[in-house]
């Protein structure tokens, strides 16, 4: 089951023509993914004076199906895919939210995977996450 985060598409957010600008996507999903966290107890500043650790993002595939648009209410997932000893990837997707009650599905309209490691937070070389963490995020 993924991590759902609701979001409004603002005027800072669009371009011109009232369409999500296509890099916000990727704020978009890194913000689901810190409240993913957070929805499992894990806060990132005390997990770095903690571990001495921090999650950076490796790599990121997205395919753009449909645009949102100024005021569009919007769902935005997470869900871990694979996980690995230093590494998750993470399946992600923005929804456009359906307003009507007979609609039963929200029209998806960007899908991602988002690869995120753990690195040592200084010298930013790829470490093993905590076990504890690793369990967590599972």
């Amino acid at each position: 089951m993924a991590f759902e985060w609701p979001v409004r598409v603002y005027w800072e957010d669009t371009d011109a023509g009232g369409i999500v600008f296509h890099a916000n996507y990727l704020k978009y999903f890194e913000r689901a993914r810190t409240e993913w966290l957070r929805a499992r107890g894990v806060e990132q500043g005390a997990l770095r004076e903690q571990t001495g650790g921090v999650f950076v993002v490796t790599d990121s595939h997205l395919r753009y199906l449909r645009p949102a648009r100024l005021d569009d209410a919007l769902i935005v997932t997470a869900k871990v895919q694979e996980t690995g000893r230093a590494s998750l990837s993470m399946l992600q997707q923005v929804l456009l939210k359906t307003e009507q009650a007979a609609q039963q599905t929200a029209s998806l309209l960007v899908e991602a995977v988002i690869r995120i490691g753990w690195v040592d937070a200084s010298t930013l070389r790829p470490a093993r996450m905590p076990p504890w963490l690793l369990e967590r995020l599972s």
